[in-house]
Parts: C-alpha cells; structure tokens; sequence
C-alpha cells in the first residue's frame, strides 16, 4: 500500500479521495487472491454474501483505472477538483457492478454459463440469486449511478447526460449483443479507455488536450488485456456456445500475440507522455512491461484450462500497477 500513499500525497488528495484508493487497492487485492479459492461454503439465495460475489469486487481495478489516471494527469496539469474526481469514481464503480449484474443475468438467460464453465461461479448460474432479484438488483445499481452522474453536470455540464445514457445503454449492449459478435474489444477500449479518462480529466480541467488521448489510449489497451485473457481462457467453451469472440475467430496464437502486443503498446503510449514534458512516464511503467511479458509466457505455457484464472489475477495486480506506476510519474513530473 506504500505506493498508494505516496501517490495520494503527491497530490496533495483530501481524506475521501485516500479512501476511495484504499477501497481501489482492497479490491485489486481480492482480485488478486480469488482464483486461490478451491472450496466455499455454501450460498444462501439473495444474501449479503450472494450479492457481494455477484458484484465482482476485483473488476473494480477495471472501472477504476481510467478515472485514476485521468485524474493523475489532472494533478500534473494544476487541474485537481477532488470532489469531481470522488464522483467520476463512485459513478464508475456502480456502472461496473451493474455492469457485472446485467453480464450473470443474461449469460444465465442464452445459457452461455453452462457446467464445463471455466471460470468463476455467477451468481444466477448457481442459484445464489433468482433471477427476478438480480433485475431488481440492476435497477439498484444503475438508478444512483445516474444520480452519481447528475452531480456532474455542475462540472461538465448537459452534454454529459448523453455520456452517462451510453454508459447504461452498452453495458446491457455487451452482454446480450456485442460480446457474442467479436465486438467487446472495442467497448472496452471505448468505455474503460477514451470515454472515461476523457471525462474524467474534462470534469477537473474544462477542457481535453492531447496527452488525454494518449493516457485514454493506454487505459484501454491495459484494461483491455483482462477480457483478452478471459477470452483466451474460454475460447473452446464459447465457441460450443455460440459465442464468437475475436479469439474464437482469429485462434488462440492470435489470442495470445493480442495480449502481449496490448501491454506493450500501453506502455508505448505512456512513454509517448514524456514528449509533452511529462518526464518520468517513459521509465516508471517500465517495471509493468517487465511484469505483463513474465504474466505472458506464463498464460501461453499454461495454454488452457482453469489454471488460466491464475492470470486473470496477475493481470489485474498487472493493470493495478501501471495505473500506480502512470500516475506517480505524473503527480511527480
């Protein structure tokens, strides 16, 4: 945690901004120690425990490493608003778990999450939530999101009702069309990427320069290598499903080629910075790049199975510490 203090004092963050990044670093934690789990105690339906595994706390690194970022680079820039920067992150926090809520539901429903599922349990596929709660629950999670949102407007003004429209309209769009299409790719490069560090940097500065392109660029190639992975490890079962990801149609070498070349020009992106007199992004992620080819070779020795979901933990601690190592190197240029 030593890192996240350093960065939270660099910029100069108050007392809920700290928070909201120790909440951030218990999730990624989490995320990280998940597939260790090999036995669990039985479910009760619709329980505390029952919602809080449907919501998938270590997606939150996901969610939050765009706004993280951006707001990095609004500190860099002498452009920090802590509490636009609170809200970006509690609006991307609840549209994540309500994104996870719609992605069970609707899996559960077209029958994609069978029983030779490689990875984690879902909720409705296990009984722990009916599927009527889970609507419910959906509801829940995106009506104070779009609360959250409206708290925004004083920042950014109306147009930003249009941004927070097509955050929920997707998040229903990739699950029930988009995913099964070879299309999910490009909704994450949007919306954990170039949607949310843009409007999380244009909340706090009031306006969008070019390094917030190349910082959303790297967000979304980051990001991006956890569904890669996912995908990789689920290429046999999605496709005895119907379900015609990019790695079911182009194959698991292109899978694995698409992983490494993304962490790598993530990072290229990053150096890009250091053009624009942001001195130290082209050294620290370097330790990332050192860490996403090691994760490589191990996801390609591995090649398949439910020991994948070993590297769908260090591709979280991966993508947790290029958003670390990103923003220190700004609040420090």
């Amino acid at each position: 945690m030593f890192p996240i203090r350093i960065i939270a004092e660099t910029a100069g963050a108050q007392p809920v901004i700290s928070a909201i990044i120790r909440i951030f670093a218990d999730a990624v934690c989490l995320g990280a120690h998940r597939h260790r789990v090999t036995t669990m105690k039985p479910v009760q339906q619709n329980s505390a425990r029952a919602w809080l595994l449907a919501a998938r706390p270590k997606t939150l690194t996901a969610a939050l490493i765009p706004v993280i970022a951006a707001t990095a680079l609004a500190v860099a820039d002498g452009r920090f608003r802590p509490a636009a920067a609170a809200l970006c992150a509690v609006f991307a926090s609840l549209m994540q778990v309500a994104a996870n809520f719609i992605n069970d539901l609707f899996d559960f429903l077209k029958g994609t999450d069978r029983e030779d599922r490689l990875g984690p349990e879902r909720a409705c596929a296990q009984g722990w939530i009916s599927p009527r709660a889970m609507r419910w629950g959906i509801g829940a999670t995106i009506v104070p999101a779009c609360a959250v949102g409206l708290g925004l407007l004083a920042y950014g003004g109306w147009w930003l009702v249009g941004i927070g429209a097509a955050c929920v309209v997707f998040a229903f769009l990739y699950t029930t069309l988009l995913s099964y299409c070879g299309l999910g790719d490009l909704l994450v490069w949007a919306f954990f990427g170039l949607v949310p560090v843009a409007a999380t940097y244009y909340v706090q500065a009031g306006a969008v320069t070019a390094p917030v392109w190349w910082v959303a660029a790297a967000c979304a190639l980051a990001v991006d290598t956890l569904l890669v992975v996912n995908n990789y490890r689920d290429r046999d079962t999605d496709r005895a499903a119907g379900k015609r990801t990019l790695i079911v149609a182009l194959g698991g070498r292109f899978g694995s080629l698409f992983y490494l070349g993304q962490g790598l020009a993530a990072y290229g992106c990053v150096a890009a910075l250091s053009l624009y007199g942001y001195r130290w992004t082209a050294l620290f992620p370097l330790l990332y790049v050192v860490l996403h080819v090691r994760t490589w070779r191990t996801m390609v020795r591995i090649g398949q199975g439910r020991a994948l979901n070993g590297i769908l933990g260090a591709t979280s601690r991966n993508m947790f510490l290029f958003a670390v190592l990103l923003a220190l190197a700004l609040c420090l240029s």
